[in-house]
């Protein structure tokens, strides 16, 4: 049976938080090999849970797929969804991987957030399910070391 659509093909409004959000998922038309899918997020917004300012990451999530993708649109919304959301960096960064792999049963995922600076200290948190799978290809992140103007 297919998984019901709730913002694929559809005009919704912005989730009110992470736990409001949805995550569609589609049918992966290529489950009989073993590929890479990567997400860049280079402006997610997150609040401190503490002083209510606003935070910032750069996040890049890789997985290799098993029976189901991510849709890509409900992604973004999840992401928007965490504007509101009062969390500390590692709390947000592993939320969203373990929500993904919930929702997808992944082979493998793994998902690192940069955060930007806060109090003048960059904090980056990284999550995995796992060991890679043999055989991927897995390209480095892409995302330096924080120097700030140096």
């Amino acid at each position: 049976m297919p998984d019901e659509k709730a913002v694929l093909g559809r005009a919704v409004t912005q989730p009110a938080s992470p736990d409001d959000a949805v995550l569609d998922r589609v049918a992966n038309p290529q489950n009989d090999v073993a590929f890479v899918t990567r997400f860049t997020c280079p402006e997610f917004t997150s609040m401190c849970p503490v002083t209510g300012q606003p935070d910032f990451a750069h996040l890049v999530i890789d997985y290799v797929p098993g029976d189901w993708l991510v849709e890509s649109k409900s992604l973004k919304l999840f992401f928007t969804s965490f504007r509101n959301h009062g969390a500390f960096h590692e709390d947000c960064t592993v939320m969203i991987g373990r929500r993904l792999v919930q929702r997808l049963d992944p082979l493998w995922l793994r998902i690192a957030g940069y955060w930007y600076p806060r109090g003048g200290m960059p904090i980056d948190v990284f999550w995995q399910t796992a060991s890679p799978p043999d055989g991927i290809w897995l390209p480095d992140t892409g995302v330096p070391n924080y120097r700030g103007r140096g």
